[in-house]
């Protein structure tokens, strides 16, 4: 979340970048975070003499005490006894104030880096890089959904028996061009330096807050209420959590994990055909990517992470775009983001199969997540995370550009993971 520090000394501009970020009545809602401050700090400080007054009444007790002074010593007693009565109301009015400006901050999103371009939605996205596009589709070619049924590879009605839509049903070829994709994805990130974690697919509340999933996108995650546990939507959130309450040692620093897992999202309110198939699911699989770096390193790391999914793309010979998200297509926690799509021939659509996020300190604050300077004083680190890759538009752009009457041809790089030329 935004620091108050931050919020104080550049008012103007945090304003501005929530205005570029649509978030309504950024004004009223700073104006708010700065008075709660200021009535949180008026309430430390009387709180604050207060009990140097009592620590003052205490040794001036003990000294008349001594003096044998015992009726003006009873005397100090009691307004000791009173002091400490008004100490109790004002610990608990700050309590009340800081629960109440720690929630406000909560729900005031991250601010856009100067590079993000203005805009209201995916309309106002702008594309920075963009490779060749180039597919010949043979006469009659499918897209993706038609493909699988005629190659028996995803059932998605069987899945929609067992579980319901939005939960496919990967089979025969279909289930071990998944595993390949998997391993060859985590296979790249190990030789790029990346560490691999197994994280659990459950978060709890704090987990959720401290990458702020919660209470933002609170709606869009499955929860088991009677534990209050979240399904997580991406291993982000467990991955980076693995670092809350963590001092880092800055010559350990970056850190770069890698982890697969299953994804759950309820992308409630999504219908239509650009949700078809695979182009959106309830469950997916996906390999992300975590990075934790010094501030004044986190847009190198952030560059690197780009082009290295760029890599990944142009291994899988798919045509792909890099798109710099604009302040009003911009995530809750994001200060920046590219999104990189793919091309699905079939469809005649641009796919996005991965966003690569810097969150600056946004969830670092929230996680308590530092590192010592060489002065031994604590800063924040900046988090930044990617999909490296999100399989099942990856899948479906794969089927559709490479389909022919043979059948449908796999890329290079994968044939020695799925032990397979082609699907047919």
């Amino acid at each position: 979340m935004l620091q108050i520090t931050r919020i104080k000394q550049d008012k103007l501009n945090v304003i501005n970048g929530l205005k570029k970020k649509r978030f309504p009545e950024a004004e009223k809602e700073i104006e708010r975070v700065l008075a709660l401050d200021q009535q949180r700090r008026e309430t430390q400080t009387s709180l604050d003499n207060l009990l140097a007054e009592s620590n003052q009444m205490a040794r001036k007790i003990g000294q008349l005490i001594k003096e044998g002074k015992s009726s003006e010593a009873e005397e100090a007693k009691t307004k000791t006894s009173d002091l400490k009565r008004q100490s109790k109301d004002l610990r608990e009015k700050l309590s009340q104030l800081e629960n109440q400006l720690n929630e406000l901050l909560l729900n005031i999103p991250n601010i856009p880096h100067p590079d993000v371009p203005q805009g209201t939605d995916a309309v106002d996205n702008e594309i920075i890089y963009q490779n060749e596009v180039k597919v010949d589709l043979t006469e009659g070619a499918l897209p993706h959904w038609e493909l699988v049924k005629k190659y028996d590879i995803i059932d998605f009605e069987l899945g929609n028996k067992i579980t319901g839509a939005g939960f496919p049903v990967y089979k025969n070829k279909g289930a071990r061009i998944q595993r390949a994709l998997v391993n060859f994805f985590l296979d790249q990130a190990l030789e790029a330096g990346y560490q691999e974690i197994q994280p659990p697919v459950l978060i709890n509340q704090e987990s959720g807050l401290g990458t702020g999933q919660l209470p933002d996108k609170e709606g869009q995650m499955y929860q088991l209420k009677e534990e209050n546990y979240y399904l997580i939507p991406t291993a982000e959130v467990p991955v980076t959590n693995i670092y809350r309450d963590s001092i880092i040692d800055k010559k350990n620093l970056p850190i770069k994990n890698v982890a697969y897992s299953l994804c759950f999202r309820r992308e409630a309110g999504s219908w239509g055909s650009h949700v078809r198939g695979l182009n959106r699911l309830h469950q997916f699989d996906k390999v992300e990517i975590v990075q934790i770096h010094t501030p004044e390193n986190s847009y190198l790391g952030f560059h690197e992470m780009c082009e290295y999914v760029k890599g990944l793309l142009q291994q899988l010979e798919l045509p792909f775009r890099e798109v710099r998200l604009c302040g009003g297509d911009l995530g809750f926690t994001s200060t920046i983001t590219h999104d990189m799509e793919v091309y699905a021939a079939a469809q005649d659509k641009w796919l996005e199969v991965s966003s690569v996020s810097n969150f600056e300190t946004y969830q670092a604050h929230r996680l308590k997540l530092r590192y010592r300077t060489e002065d031994k004083k604590t800063r924040l680190l900046h988090t930044l995370n990617g999909s490296a890759l999100a399989l099942p538009r990856v899948l479906a752009a794969l089927l559709e550009n490479n389909q022919s009457e043979k059948g449908v041809k796999i890329p290079k790089v994968l044939i020695p993971y799925a032990g397979f030329e082609w699907i047919e």
